[in-house]
């Protein structure tokens, strides 16, 4: 099978975070692509950025459509997901769209724990439009900007990690989000450090399209 990732901005650093994790992710039948949107604005944050970063995302979508078996857009806000599905030929996953699904199995409730709060209308819309609502206890901005995740023993994590201290403390969620493809290599520890699982939504991406999900497809019903 031959996923590709698709990062709407042009971060290439992040771009090789995302490939990174799911190619750990991924088994060993599975190939992963990933592209960066080189028109894309550096970071998505908020409605603007996704805006911006929609032409040069439904371009490559366009381009590469005989590349892969299955897309992901690899923005937690699943950027212009549903016009995305329009111009491939292959199914089109969104990384938050994975996340919600793989945290929500067997009837766990969750909190988003995401970087700033301009992102939160858009995540807790998703959520809402995917039947996930109920399942859903917050979305949290923990007020990190995208482009801090990729500094180099800067603060960030740990102001991810406070966050998450304060969600699990205050929300008594089953699992944690991570509101961000920029946090794709925390899930990890932050798992191990607080005794509950936190979710990625690149992993959970491949789990899913490994499963044999397909976006909008009934046989969806029985996954997880």
């Amino acid at each position: 099978m031959r996923i590709a990732f698709v990062n709407p901005n042009a971060t290439a650093s992040m771009t090789e975070k995302i490939a990174e994790a799911a190619r750990a992710a991924a088994s060993a039948g599975t190939t992963i692509l990933a592209f960066t949107n080189t028109d894309g604005p550096p970071s998505i944050q908020g409605e603007a950025d996704g805006e911006a970063a929609r032409p040069g995302l439904l371009a490559i979508l366009e381009r590469e459509r005989s590349a892969a078996d299955a897309f992901v857009v690899a923005c937690f806000d699943d950027t212009a997901l549903l016009e995305a599905r329009g111009r491939s030929g292959a199914p089109v996953l969104g990384i938050g769209e994975a996340a919600f699904l793989v945290a929500a199995e067997g009837g766990r409730l969750f909190s988003v724990v995401t970087t700033l709060s301009v992102s939160v209308p858009i995540i807790a819309a998703n959520i809402a439009a995917y039947g996930l609502g109920k399942a859903c206890l917050k979305v949290r901005a923990s007020e990190v900007p995208v482009l801090a995740l990729e500094e180099e023993g800067g603060s960030a994590r740990e102001t991810v990690a406070a966050e998450i201290a304060r969600a699990i403390a205050e929300d008594r969620p089953d699992a944690i989000v991570l509101g961000c493809a920029g946090m794709a290599d925390l899930a990890g520890a932050f798992s191990a450090r607080f005794g509950l699982p936190v979710i990625d939504g690149v992993v959970s991406a491949v789990r899913l399209l490994e499963a044999g999900y397909r976006p909008g497809s009934l046989a969806n019903r029985s996954i997880p």
